[in-house]
């Protein structure tokens, strides 16, 4: 590799708008972010009745009194 052309590598603190803190390595500095994985509802499990419904068929012969 070439040397003095890569920028430096260095610790930062990332901070989500929820309060969370952690620590990791980066080229940039410190950053401040929206969501982390303690608040996104992907990883919360927010809003996860959806498969509970039951699939198209089991609606349809729910609605309509089939079997």
């Amino acid at each position: 590799m070439k040397k003095d052309i890569h920028p430096e590598y260095e610790d930062a603190t990332i901070t989500c708008a929820c309060g969370e803190e952690f620590e990791t390595k980066t080229t940039t500095g410190d950053m401040r972010v929206e969501v982390c994985s303690n608040c996104h509802p992907f990883y919360t499990g927010a809003n996860q009745n959806k498969g509970a419904r039951g699939g198209r068929i089991e609606r349809f012969k729910e609605k309509y009194g089939l079997e």
